[in-house]
């Protein structure tokens, strides 16, 4: 019998005690299967996420008050330059610094001094003006002062305000440095606000508040093409300067203005005209400049960039723009850029045909060809064209006085000098041969006499003596007779 009492009462303990346990050790069997939510195919990357804080009350915020039941303890404060609003039964009180509810509590407290159990309200009535502070790749960096119609204003406003971006800001590393000691610094990704509409990326800016937009490293087309076609970036409407040298038929400092264009949307029956602002590029600015020449070597055509940090270089590739379409080889220009266009040292003859018929190529190029031809002078014809070419659009050879068989080609090179050739004709060449050569702006052709020419007008040169005596004497000789007869 004491076996069987002794057995029950150990078996209800070991119940009693595996209660716990297996509650506290649950059998992987009972275990809910994890389910892992599914991640969107694109996720924006917050490298630190704004939070939203309280307000904190500062100089020139105006709240109000309200002691239920006291009713003259209440009203309307504005927060005083040393930080304290004042009320009636308790004097000053130092509210900068707080929040709206660190405020309620403060007051709360003092008030419990000469009330029993008060109950206090604050409500912000009219927020202080914001002051904040912009620097780095914008167009007029500085503090700004956010009136009350800017209230709540966001990172992106502040930038407008700043002028907008320069093509050289980088828009993934943007700084924003609060006063709060919870999140001094926060770094936004304006590339995905542009991109995918992520307003996370354009915070409500505090009191306080400084902003950096820092500098890319290197030149990123892509991105800023981005800019240029946002809101974000800097006046579009005023015009730049920019430096072309080089291999450009007038190098030099010029202005380029923006080109405005207008475009039709019809939404639901409705049509709206937007104007669009185009800024200038590279191929604008060398067209401005008069065009390449023919020794312009579009591969690597350099641009130099002032920027916050100091000068940027990139080189970019025009002949990928002809070849694939490479819009990212026509960069933006801002002001102060300076393009350098330099020389190559070989062009194959089907490569000059294309750079020839680019926007960027001058329309016409000015020859001089003098002598036995039909129609002497200045001529104007397409670049990269031969030497035959320019004697067929002078009228050609004067067949009664020209050699036809040698010109003579005069050059003035980019260096200052001159060269000089003599050329031997021959109309059955192709183009840009040792006897047909391409042909530059301000080239001279020759043609000179031929020979029986020659004889014949030096022969000329030796009667003219004569031809003019007898000319005088035939003009004396009907002059006196006439006069004898009077």
């Amino acid at each position: 019998m004491f076996v069987r009492y002794v057995s029950y009462f150990l078996t209800h303990l070991t119940l009693l005690v595996g209660v716990p346990l297996i509650s506290a050790f649950p059998v992987k069997a009972q275990t809910a299967p994890l389910i892992r939510p599914l991640l969107p195919r694109r996720q924006p990357v917050l490298r630190n996420p704004v939070r939203d804080f309280p307000y904190v009350l500062g100089v020139g915020d105006k709240i109000r008050v309200d002691v239920f039941g006291v009713e003259r303890y209440g009203g309307e404060q504005s927060v005083l330059a040393d930080g304290t609003i004042s009320l009636q039964g308790i004097g000053p009180v130092p509210v900068v610094g707080l929040t709206l509810v660190e405020t309620q509590k403060l007051i709360t407290r003092l008030y419990s001094t000469i009330l029993r159990q008060p109950i206090v309200t604050v409500n912000l009535v009219t927020p202080r003006p914001v002051q904040i502070a912009i620097a780095g790749e914008v167009y007029r960096p500085g503090s700004y002062n956010l009136g009350v119609d800017q209230q709540f204003a966001r990172l992106t406003q502040a930038i407008k305000i700043a002028g907008g971006l320069t093509q050289a800001a980088d828009l993934s590393l943007v700084q924003l440095r609060r006063t709060t000691p919870q999140q001094p610094v926060v770094t936004l990704n304006l590339a995905e606000l542009l991109a995918q509409g992520d307003l996370k990326q354009d915070p409500i800016l505090r009191d306080g508040d400084s902003i950096f937009i820092p500098t890319i490293t290197g030149f990123n087309s892509e991105q800023m093409r981005q800019i240029a076609s946002s809101s974000l970036a800097g006046s579009s409407n005023q015009s730049i300067q920019v430096v072309v040298v080089g291999a450009v038929f007038r190098p030099g400092a010029y202005s380029l203005t923006p080109e405005a264009s207008a475009i039709d949307t019809t939404i639901s029956g409705t049509t709206t005209t937007v104007t669009r602002i185009n800024l200038p590029t590279v191929t604008k600015a060398l067209q401005t400049a008069g065009g390449i020449t023919n020794v312009a070597d579009i591969r690597h055509i350099e641009i130099q960039r002032i920027t916050r940090t100091g000068v940027q270089t990139t080189k970019i590739n025009l002949w990928e723009l002809l070849q694939s379409g490479d819009i990212n080889q026509d960069v933006f220009l801002q002001e102060g850029d300076t393009i350098i266009v330099p020389t190559a040292t070989n062009i194959a003859a089907v490569d000059l045909q294309k750079i020839a018929s680019a926007s960027f190529s001058p329309a016409t190029i000015s020859v001089n060809v003098v002598g036995e031809v039909k129609n002497p002078g200045v001529i104007q014809i397409p670049p990269n064209r031969p030497l035959n070419q320019a004697l067929l659009s002078a009228g050609g050879f004067d067949n009664n006085r020209a050699n036809k068989s040698s010109v003579e080609l005069i050059r003035l090179n980019p260096n200052g000098s001159v060269t000089r050739r003599t050329i031997d004709i021959d109309f059955t060449l192709g183009n840009a041969q040792e006897n047909n050569p391409v042909l530059q702006n301000n080239d001279v052709i020759i043609v000179r006499r031929s020979l029986i020419t020659r004889l014949g007008d030096s022969g000329s040169s030796l009667l003219q003596p004569i031809q003019n005596a007898f000319t005088l004497y035939r003009l004396f000789s009907d002059v006196i007779p006439t006069r004898s007869n009077k």
